[in-house]
């Protein structure tokens, strides 16, 4: 079964690519600061890329990242040679219960199918530590993107599952000119 809604290597090989030119310093910097007060030392980025986001945190933290494209993995480990990078899945995530203080995805759960997103955040939710983050498209009924991905609506999935809602907002779009909905919860 194929996770996303319509798996294309060409197109995730392009999405690769063009990620390192996507480089949004200030996404990177509130991604970093926001872990840091909240006193977490571990973090992981599921749909990883190119490790764009995770490129601003000091050699201080555990840094790990996921992604299935092998193209934007090995790019991932040599801008960022003291972190730790795996091919895995949202849905079989590579690391023990409650293990990474905060886990994040940021504009992910737009590609993802139903049954997957379901899944994967059920994964996010077992390795996860303390908080967890998603910036994703956002419109309240979930409607179609384009033939790749759909607008999700995060903050419905995560109220079946014991957790505080921290923020559920849009982003500024000084942060993320995208505005992506960004919902931070708090495991309990």
């Amino acid at each position: 079964m194929n996770e996303f809604m319509s798996y294309n290597k060409e197109f995730w090989d392009k999405y690769a690519d063009e990620n390192e030119a996507k480089f949004n310093e200030e996404f990177a910097k509130y991604t970093r600061d926001l872990v840091t007060s909240l006193n977490c030392t571990s973090v992981l980025e599921i749909g990883c890329g190119t490790g764009i986001d995770l490129r601003l945190f000091p050699k201080s933290f555990q840094i790990h990242g996921v992604d299935l494209n092998d193209n934007a993995l090995k790019m991932a480990k040599s801008k960022i040679s003291f972190a730790s990078f795996k091919k895995a899945s949202i849905t079989d995530l590579p690391f023990e219960d409650s293990s990474i203080d905060f886990v994040f995805t940021h504009q992910l759960l737009n590609y993802l199918d139903d049954d997957t997103l379901d899944k994967g955040i059920a994964e996010m939710y077992r390795v996860a530590r303390k908080y967890i983050m998603n910036c994703e498209k956002f419109e309240e009924t979930e409607k179609q993107i384009d033939e790749n991905q759909k607008f999700r609506n995060v903050y419905k999935r995560w109220l079946n599952y014991n957790v505080r809602v921290v923020s559920n907002v849009d982003m500024h779009e000084d942060i993320e000119p995208d505005k992506s909905r960004f919902t931070l919860l708090r495991k309990l």
